[in-house]
């Protein structure tokens, strides 16, 4: 059965999502960040079938967030490492462990802390606005269309009233896309 692609969706979300594909995909880049290079390393970290750690990899090179280096010549294995795109994503997981930290926890507390090397403190991620610095709140925010939104779909009613682009007076609730 083939899967569906999301990956020209007009949404960051679902673009993200159509890449990440599944839930071991996220694990492989969490053991990335924990400093596992080897296949064989991330195969026994993770106890995820060879066949299926292989196409992880596999599109995560490709999709341009692990890099593979040659480690040994003889014979050829390779080593995988994070590219700038995929240390950026450190941000994402962070904000699921914030949020798993906050809701699926239980009353021991979170499995694991971040240390803020900087300054010498556990801390959890925060989505904030990148000009002002206010954390950001879903009732304080509204989505539009950005430059690299479809003009094609912006004249179908079902968008537009999505982004309350026929009547200014709508409920800010309904215009509040995650994408």
């Amino acid at each position: 059965m083939k899967r569906t692609s999301f990956a020209n969706w007009p949404c960051s979300v679902a673009r993200t999502m159509d890449l990440l594909g599944d839930w071991w995909t996220p694990l492989v880049l969490r053991e990335a960040f924990y400093g596992i290079r080897r296949f064989d390393e991330f195969q026994q970290e993770l106890g995820i079938a060879r066949n299926t750690l292989s196409e992880r990899l596999r599109r995560l090179v490709e999709a341009g967030l692990l890099e593979k280096q040659v480690y040994e010549t003889m014979p050829v294995r390779h080593e995988y490492v994070l590219t700038e795109s995929g240390r950026d994503f450190y941000g994402v997981l962070l904000a699921m462990t914030a949020w798993g930290d906050r809701w699926l926890s239980g009353e021991a507390g979170p499995p694991v802390v971040t240390r803020h090397e900087s300054c010498g403190h556990d801390a959890g991620a925060q989505v904030v606005c990148s000009h002002c610095g206010e954390r950001l709140e879903w009732p304080d925010v509204t989505a539009r269309p950005g430059p690299g939104y479809p003009p094609k779909l912006l004249a179908r009613p079902d968008v537009r009233r999505r982004f309350g682009l026929d009547d200014a007076a709508r409920p800010a609730e309904s215009n509040r896309p995650a994408g």
